[in-house]
């Protein structure tokens, strides 16, 4: 943890969207909070602790009003950011804005806050943890049902009390080790032996948690990558237009149109979804339409969901679904005896619609239940590529010590077992990232 400044500057932004609105909440943070806040009201004391009063809000300087609206007052340690914090709601005109940080900027000691700067102080006083820290970023750009739930999970610490178990645990093994190390000549030590089995499946049960929870974070939080794959004129274009509900890609009965792969973010039954058209299969083709094939495929090796997609008057339609689902196309115009059934394959027509609905259900199902095995719907995910390496050194940690050739090395394994957990969580060794992790916000968070 960086070093606290024993009397940090005063920031203030503005915390709410940017832009004309009808209301904006300015926050002020810092030792200088308090009488910034009584300033703007005219010299009046601030309100009871989180308790909204209408003011005027006034130029210190001249005493005009500049606006109306709610003031709010948390004493430090009880705010966000762990220091003094006062809130504005103003109206949201540029104009109002513009009068009341005027004001502000005139104050000895306040500054405009740095983007990430909130957020930070509350990681410094340890308000929050760094995979809360983390937590409320993803929230905060959440689109979809589902990354709302995974980011507020988080952000309320369900990562961090799992994490924090594990190092708890380890923690514990680490004493029994060094019991042995420290009285080598006492009786109670001269029992201890390594309890390689409780290592052992506490390592077995982080590793399977590596694994489950690193697919549901990544599905939710990146989106599942969804690719549609087939031979010219089948109909991928216009099934992603339809599913997207918007001119996406160039339909045209011209082979070959699509050469590249065009991805397109969608909300699919609240989660996010990168469902991806890409260049028709077929044995000819310039060396620029052999190149965007070779794309294709490389999309479906990498995809959660491959739609198979077909022509159903074409015989060299594929009879597998393999990773995914076959999609029979153009229903509208196909023939009234379908050739293949199953759970698998779908009929559909891009222009009347028909199918569509089945087929995103189908979509959804696939994705939930590929986010959610091995996992408790409401368990905590890794949804950072830096959760992952944290937990897998510790995972190693684990692993050696159960093949050190001296009880000092094992403990010495642990003993960096738990530092990884630790980093994890941010306790020690972050310097070098914090400036990467509170990059992500905004002015004013």
């Amino acid at each position: 943890m960086s070093a606290l400044n024993p009397r940090p500057d005063t920031i203030y932004a503005l915390s709410s969207a940017p832009g004309r609105a009808g209301v904006a909440v300015i926050r002020v943070s810092g030792p200088c909070a308090q009488v910034s806040l009584s300033a703007l009201r005219a010299g009046r004391a601030v309100p009871q602790p989180r308790r909204a009063v209408l003011t005027d809000f006034t130029d210190p300087a001249s005493g005009a009003i500049l606006d109306k609206g709610l003031a709010l007052w948390f004493p430090a340690p009880h705010s966000f950011t762990g220091e003094d914090v006062a809130e504005l709601h103003v109206h949201g005109g540029r104009a109002v804005l513009a009068a009341i940080f005027g004001a502000l900027s005139s104050m000895p000691g306040l500054r405009p806050a740095e983007p990430g700067e909130f957020t930070r102080r509350a990681f410094d006083h340890g308000r929050l943890d760094l995979t809360e820290v983390e937590g409320l970023a993803d929230l905060i750009a959440a689109e979809t049902e589902a990354q709302r739930r995974q980011a507020l999970r988080q952000m309320e610490g369900g990562l961090s009390e799992l994490v924090e178990s594990w190092r708890r645990q380890v923690i514990a093994l680490l004493a029994q080790v060094e019991a042995g190390l420290d009285f080598p000549d006492e009786d109670d030590a001269a029992d201890l032996i390594f309890p390689a089995q409780a290592v052992g499946a506490l390592r077995d049960s982080m590793a399977a948690y590596l694994k489950s929870g690193t697919t549901r974070g990544q599905l939710i939080r990146q989106g599942a990558r969804v690719v549609l794959l087939g031979p010219p004129n089948v109909g991928k274009s216009s099934l992603l237009n339809a599913l997207s509900r918007k001119e996406a890609a160039i339909v045209s009965p011209v082979p070959g149109t699509t050469r590249d792969a065009i991805e397109v973010p969608l909300d699919l039954g609240g989660y996010p979804v990168i469902l991806t058209d890409t260049a028709g299969l077929r044995a000819e083709g310039d060396a620029i339409e052999q190149e965007g094939m070779r794309r294709a495929l490389d999309h479906a090796d990498r995809a959660d969901l491959v739609l198979r997609l077909m022509d159903p008057l074409a015989p060299e339609a594929p009879l597998t679904a393999g990773n995914g689902l076959i999609v029979v196309t153009k229903r509208d115009i196909g023939p009234p005896d379908p050739p293949l059934h199953g759970p698998h394959v779908h009929y559909v027509s891009a222009v009347t619609g028909a199918g569509l609905d089945d087929l995103t259900s189908a979509i959804v199902a696939h994705i939930k239940q590929a986010a959610e095995t091995g996992l408790a719907q409401e368990s905590p995910v890794l949804t950072r590529h830096r959760h992952r390496l944290a937990l897998q050194d510790a995972i190693e940690g684990l692993t050696r010590s159960l093949s050190a050739p001296a009880a000092e090395l094992a403990a010495e394994d642990l003993r960096l077992s738990a530092r990884a957990l630790e980093r994890l969580i941010g306790r020690i060794d972050v310097e070098d990232i914090l400036d990467a992790v509170f990059r992500e916000f905004c002015i004013g968070k």
